[in-house]
């Protein structure tokens, strides 16, 4: 009865462990998926959880590009904090099908962005990011005995919602000085999306209650969202074509455009076992598909094809990804009947190239979880990080048609700290 109550809390425990550490992943990943509820020992369980993280990158030495809009002031500074803090909630439901299975339902916020460096000499190329989503999830799983443990494939689909916007300086106030009817346009244009999509997922798992075992492998399918918005240049004037094509027939107006992103697949495998009495070690590999987005245009309605190089292409998404890579590890032990602890290192390999400001990401991560009795659990966790050093180009990158995409500006930056807590409640029966 010990063991079976050890293997328990310890299964659940590993569920929530590491649950601070995916908001530091790269790409636009926040919470990402997680579908470690599915396992939970109990025919029924509601779990609902909150991480809010406090990224504290700052960037400096800033250079702007100014070709691409006219040179911003000397007095605007070159430095700025690119990030800000952001909650990454979850909630999910698990019901046993008898012996056959289990099934959950799950709402998650996988996605996102917070990047807010303000009036600074990057402007030109941002001034406030915001990226949210919203993912609702129905996964099951059937079960075979297999040897001493269960055998079991997985499946389920999801459906997925993204929207955000960005404000960029368009046009300086020295090219808007060029003009006396221009003065009172402050050349910030605004870019404003949404989408939505459908997915799948499958996998595999095996278990062996009595030592605690699992390993699991599971395939979440890309999302392809078709994107539709406005583009808000009503504070940028219409020039002559000779200064820009685009704003030769946009400029002063808000224009219906579109575009398409498809958000990564991947693939993560996790494996836990026991390693002596009240004690587990756990572990995780995962790759998700980020290199799959480079640059992103977005165009006036009617128009095609839709490339950045286009004179109806009203703003791009450019981030040059690279495949993103996480790799966690740790322990747990179960101190009593009602309390158990977890401690986990994570190592995410960054995934920005040219431009960005997504290096190497290191994370320690601590979690504590109290039942009070074998119905009910509450966690907390905590997570401390560091953003490796690195540095964005101000010559950008070739995307298409001789055309060069993110040479808005440039910028450096130094090893950064990034935390974050997250405390979360379990009903089980």
């Amino acid at each position: 009865m010990a063991k079976r109550g050890f293997i328990k809390g310890a299964l659940c425990l590993v569920a929530g462990s590491i649950v601070a550490s995916p908001s530091f992943a790269g790409g636009l990943e926040r919470g990402g998926y997680n579908i470690d509820l599915l396992f939970e020992p109990s025919d029924y369980a509601l779990d609902a959880s909150g991480t809010f993280v406090m990224p504290h990158r700052k960037v400096k030495n800033a250079r702007d590009n100014a070709a691409k809009g006219g040179p911003l002031p000397a007095s605007w500074s070159t430095t700025a904090d690119d990030s800000e803090s952001f909650w990454s909630p979850r909630i999910g439901m698990k019901a046993s099908i008898g012996d056959f299975g289990d099934c959950m339902f799950d709402y998650s916020q996988p996605w996102g962005a917070d990047l807010n460096p303000g009036i600074w000499q990057g402007s030109s190329y941002n001034i406030d990011t915001k990226v949210k989503s919203h993912n609702y999830a129905a996964t099951c799983r059937v079960k075979f005995e297999a040897g001493k443990g269960d055998f079991s494939i997985i499946g389920g689909g999801f459906y997925q919602e993204i929207s955000g916007y960005k404000y960029r300086q368009v046009l300086g106030p020295a090219v808007l000085g060029l003009n006396p009817a221009w003065a009172s346009f402050s050349g910030v244009g605004k870019l404003e999306l949404e989408g939505d999509g459908w997915a799948w997922r499958a996998g595999v798992a095996y278990e062996i209650p009595e030592i605690a075992f699992r390993a699991s492998l599971v395939y979440n399918s890309a999302v392809d969202h078709d994107l539709s918005g406005i583009a808000d240049v009503t504070n940028v004037p219409q020039t002559p074509a000779g200064l820009s094509p685009t704003l030769a027939k946009y400029g002063g107006k808000i224009v219906p455009v579109y575009g398409s992103i498809s958000m990564p697949d991947s693939v993560e495998l996790k494996v836990q076992s026991g390693i002596a009495p009240d004690w587990l070690a756990f572990g995780s590999v995962k790759w998700t598909d980020w290199s799959q987005i480079q640059t992103i245009p977005f165009c006036a309605v009617g128009t095609s094809p839709c490339v950045p190089s286009g004179s109806d292409t009203l703003n791009t998404l450019d981030l040059f990804y690279r495949d993103g890579w996480t790799v966690s590890g740790g322990v747990g032990h179960k101190f009593n009947d009602q309390w158990s602890g977890a401690v986990s290192v994570t190592w995410d390999r960054g995934t920005s190239t040219v431009i960005g400001t997504q290096t190497d990401t290191w994370t320690l991560g601590t979690q504590v979880i109290y039942s009070p009795n074998k119905n009910l659990e509450f966690k907390i966790a905590g997570a401390i990080g560091l953003l490796t050093s690195g540095s964005s180009s101000i010559a950008g990158a070739p995307c298409g048609a001789g055309f060069t995409c993110g040479n808005e500006a440039g910028y450096d930056f130094g090893n950064d700290v990034v935390a974050a807590i997250s405390t979360g409640i379990k009903v089980k029966f």
